[in-house]
């Protein structure tokens, strides 16, 4: 407002000069100094001037109100104009045009249409006859028509809106308090809109033939249906037709309805020189875009008692008949209000929920999100969902709280018992806070928005017409949206702490069948079970319990939006009993919140990681830093297991060492990969370089060993290991075999029989050490990929290693060496192994023919011995069609054909193969990424699987809930169960095509 003393300041007859507009409010005084004392502007007193200082933006205010005066001079309305400034309709003229430049715009189109400001706001009941009169429809007619269509109809629609809009407006700008008035502009804004639909609808009914054939409800959904429509707005719509007598058939009034219903999105979306209305959307109907425009009452039974999802209902608990046939509308409300009200019993109803929120985060742009008002945290929508989630939950069995509209629920869910009094009043101030503030920011330029700009210029004018400093404007808004996610919380979670407890604080404290049913509502599937393990951690007077109380409401949630919220909250409970007299455990969550979020991920994620943490309680500490989740590198692991085995030659000792490091890496590892710290190959390449790092340290230790059994020749011989498999091409999965090969050597007193012997004596230690279970390392070494297999020697001589491979070796043997690679042992001795296996794997000749058709024989041999008869071939991850085995021998074979001629194809890993393959043009760079996707995400399954069931399995579940948990997990968003099993049969059909033209000559 205009200070006193400004307002002093100024002589009552005297000009306007540059600092006395500066003092008034104005910014770029110069130019407004030069408007105001334009001839048009004759007749505005200084005391407007000053009003005008006062008005969101007076500089634009006042080339607005000189617009309008050179119309109203153009077009006779001089009058008029004079009349208007000259009096007290003035300020609210200068109020209304210092906040919207397009309602100036109008005005500035129609001066004759000035008087508006003179008038009080027109009742909401005129709306409809206003419009309709204007182009000529009678309004008390059971079907009005309108005499006056296109063009002209269409202006005279928008003319008439915006001159009713201009009213609603300008009782909205001149309110003492805009937040308070808010409810009541949604409300005209909504009754506007459903007369425009009326009119529109009328001149739809000039436009079709055998219109009166046909009944027509528009059924206000959204905004428009819950009476909180902005100003600028889609307007949600379904539309429910029927016959107007027993001679019209139902294809008739489809066909009809359906004309009517494009007709009237037409002549509302359609510009024109007095610009659109808004669009009307209609993808709220049955089956959305793909779905009849229009149907009859039976087919909205049919479609919501059959194939309706929960959302829908969700969405139909604002359904409010808003234009043409009032009754049947009403009988579309009657129909659905009882399906509302049961639909959060429904299979699916928390999937449906979550997707929708899911969605609502989706649409918001990254450098929007603290920026919008309607979507962003602390937002309208975070307020909308709350009060509508109470509604869904309890509304079941309590018809009192059925309000359609945000603040009147809120109100009835208070009343009920529902919400704290005081946490509802500030809901409400805060929810009317932010509306208003999103109708300013839309009636500038009359454009649908809800982001809070950025300008200084905007952020001006928007706080001053918010009535606001501009200096604390967005820390205050910022302010309110933060108690806004704490008000949701508080509401929504405490409670339920509150009956688990037995304590009161004034906040409400729900019964337990209440609080089961909230906890049902928001995904936990048992949610007795659930109500006990919180209970477990808010009972007592400890100061452990006291903060856990504080934590819990947003532990609470985030486990509801994760994958498993039973899962995580038993996991959280054990992890509690375990930490939670630990100092630094409720700390960490209460001082950190990206570590409590992860907590909570992960816990809802992972059966596996869950007893990870169990085992290394002190790893969940690395959840706050990314720098700690980093994997370790195979060199960094070795030195530190070297440090320890220096200092100690007790092998108890030292496997339990072993068995911590393992533990500590692999759990740092999966905490990596479920936060998506770390891509999988990232995950791929640590787990390999963790156990190429476990199997170093253990040979040490199995020479520890065998050394003090009295083994003396066991110390002196030295092991190269050779990975084979998953293991030597760096493809690792968590309990992945490491498929190995040993080649010994020693001195030169020793015979081939002595080192063998040795060697033997060691690896058998080895095997001991990391096989058992009683060691738990839970890291298995399997050998039987050496020559012979198991009936062959454990370990060879590096000459007997050569000799077979070179003279003995089978087909499959040599396609097994492509996944070779020695990863253990003396550097000049992986050479020579490494230059054994090229000369084996890589033939000079290439692929002959004959070794072609048996590699195809070898193929298909084992899609019908290995496959598990009773597993469904498709949902098999490695031996399943186009899946990682598919995948795999198209690379080995490609490899074994080409890999003479080409070294950058002389490569273990399976994708860095294909990428070569298809760099040189040897496979078809679709069919390279075909198999590349395939594989990946066959891989990028099978872990999923692990870490959400903690054992292996390679075949996919066909649980809808365990497919989302593992599309959780690979996406990192809640993609459905269906989605995902779409999009991996897509990759492995096609995958597979590859794979038998490729192998099979098909």
């Amino acid at each position: 407002m205009l200070p006193t003393s400004a307002i002093q300041a100024i002589q009552e007859n005297g000009p306007f000069n540059h600092a006395e507009l500066a003092r008034l409010g104005f910014v770029h005084t110069e130019r407004s100094a030069r408007f105001l004392a334009d001839e048009d502007l004759a007749a505005v007193p200084p005391s407007l001037v000053r009003t005008i200082g006062t008005t969101a933006d007076p500089d634009e205010a006042t080339i607005a109100l000189l617009r309008v005066g050179e119309a109203a001079n153009r077009g006779e309305q001089r009058a008029l104009f004079e009349r208007v400034v000259g009096s007290e309709a003035g300020e609210r003229l200068v109020q209304l045009l210092g906040v919207s430049a397009a309602l100036g715009d109008f005005l500035t189109r129609h001066p004759e249409r000035l008087a508006l400001v003179e008038e009080d706001v027109l009742p909401m009941d005129s709306y409809r006859a206003r419009l309709l009169k204007a182009i000529g429809a009678d309004p008390d007619a059971d079907m009005p028509v309108s005499s006056c269509t296109g063009q002209d109809g269409r202006d005279r629609i928008r003319i008439e809106y915006h001159d009713i809009l201009c009213r609603i407006a300008l009782a909205d700008i001149t309110a003492p308090d805009a937040a308070d008035a808010q409810p009541d502009v949604s409300r005209r804004l909504s009754a506007l809109a459903g007369a425009s639909l009326d009119a529109a609808l009328a001149q739809a009914r000039a436009q079709v033939t055998d219109h009166d054939k046909v009944r027509l409800a528009v059924i206000a959904m959204g905004k428009t249906g819950a009476q909180e429509l902005n100003y600028i707005s889609d307007v949600d719509v379904i539309y429910a037709a029927d016959a107007a007598d027993d001679e019209v058939s139902a294809d008739d009034v489809t066909a009809i309805g359906g004309a009517l219903a494009r007709e009237l999105a037409r002549v509302c979306a359609d510009r024109t020189k007095e610009g659109a209305l808004w669009q009307v959307d209609a993808n709220l109907r049955p089956e959305g875009k793909d779905g009849e425009l229009v149907r009859t009452i039976d087919s909205f039974a049919a479609y919501y008692t059959r194939w309706a999802s929960s959302w829908e209902f969700q969405a139909l608990l604002k359904a409010r008949p808003a234009a043409g046939d009032a009754a049947l509308g009403q009988r579309f409300v009657e129909l659905v209000e009882p399906m509302v009200w049961q639909a959060s019993t429904r299979d699916g109803f928390v999937e449906d929920t979550r997707a929708m929120r899911r969605r609502v985060v989706e649409l918001i742009p990254k450098s929007e999100v603290n920026r919008n008002l309607k979507l962003g945290p602390g937002g309208l929508r975070d307020v909308e969902f709350t009060v509508q989630l109470l509604q869904m939950v309890h509304g079941r069995t309590d018809d009192s709280i059925h309000a359609p509209d945000t603040l009147s629920a809120l109100a009835q869910l208070t009343d009920g018992g529902y919400v704290a009094r005081d946490q509802a009043a500030e809901l409400d101030r805060a929810y009317r806070l932010m509306r208003a503030l999103e109708h300013r920011i839309q009636l500038h330029r009359l454009r649908r928005s809800q982001v809070v700009p950025t300008s200084p210029a905007d952020v001006r004018r928007l706080s001053r017409a918010m009535d606001m400093n501009p200096q604390v404007f967005e820390k205050n808004l910022d302010a309110i949206r933060r108690r806004v996610k704490q008000l949701h919380e508080e509401i929504y979670y405490r409670p339920l702490l509150l009956t688990a407890a037995s304590l009161s604080d004034g906040q409400v404290a729900l019964t337990p069948a209440s609080a089961q049913a909230r906890l049902a509502a928001i995904g936990y599937r048992d949610a007795k079970r659930a109500g006990q393990h919180i209970e477990a951690l808010t009972k007592g007077l400890s100061r452990r319990a006291a903060i856990q109380r504080q934590l819990l409401p947003s532990l609470l949630e985030w486990l509801a939006d994760g994958i498993d919220p039973d899962l995580g909250l038993l996991a959280f409970r054990r992890l509690s009993d375990e930490l939670g007299s630990t100092h630094w455990f409720l700390g960490m969550l209460r001082d950190s919140g990206v570590a409590a979020k992860r907590l909570t991920r992960v816990l809802a994620s992972s059966k596996y990681v869950g007893n990870q943490l169990e085992s290394v309680p002190g790893a969940a500490r690395w959840l706050g830093r990314d720098a700690d989740l980093e994997p370790r590198s195979g060199e960094s692991i070795v030195a530190e297991l070297d440090a320890t085995m220096k200092r100690t030659d007790d092998a108890a000792e030292l496997i339990d060492v072993l068995r911590h490091v393992r533990s500590r890496e692999i759990t740092r590892i999966a905490l990596a990969h479920v936060t998506r710290v770390i891509d999988p190959s990232r995950v791929a390449e640590a787990l390999t370089d963790l156990a190429a790092a476990v199997l170093q340290a253990a040979l040490h230790i199995a020479r520890l060993q065998a050394k003090q059994e009295g083994a003396t020749d066991a110390p002196r011989v030295i092991l190269t290991v050779i990975a084979m498999g998953s293991f030597g091409a760096g493809e690792m999965g968590y309990s992945s075999d490491a498929d190995v090969q040993f080649v010994v050597e020693g001195p030169d007193d020793l015979t081939d029989s002595d080192l063998v012997a040795a060697g033997t004596t060691v690896v058998t230690h080895l095997q001991k050490i990391l096989n058992a279970p009683s060691s738990g390392i839970d890291m298995k070494v399997n050998a039987d990929l050496r020559p012979e297999g198991r009936s062959g020697a454990l370990v060879r001589t590096l000459a007997s290693f050569s000799d077979y491979y070179r003279q003995h070796a089978e087909r499959w043997e040599k396609q097994a060496l492509l996944r070779a690679a020695p990863l253990v042992g003396p550097e000049e001795t992986k050479a020579q192994v490494v230059q054994v296996l090229d000369e084996v794997r890589y033939p000079s000749e290439g692929l002959t023919p004959s070794a072609a058709r048996e590699l195809a024989r070898m193929k298909a041999r084992i899609e019908s011995e290995r496959l598990p008869r009773a597993a469904r071939a498709t949902h098999h991850l490695k031996l399943g069609p186009g899946a990682m085995t598919d995948v795999e021998w198209v690379v080995q074979k490609l490899q074994t054909e080409y890999a003479h001629e080409n070294e950058q194809l002389r490569t273990t890993s399976t994708l860095t193969a294909l990428e070569v393959l298809a760099a040189d043009g040897t496979l078809p760079r679709t069919d390279a990424d075909t198999l590349s996707q395939a594989w990946r995400m066959a891989w990028q399954l099978r872990r999923a699987l692990f870490l959400w069931k903690g054992r292996e399995t390679d075949v996919l579940p066909g649980d809808a809930h365990e497919l989302a948990a593992l599309a959780g997990l690979i996406t990192g968003s809640e993609e459905s169960a269906r989605e995902m099993m779409d999009r991996y049969l897509k990759l492995t059909r096609r995958a597979r095509s590859v794979t038998e033209r490729e192998l099979f000559g098909e």
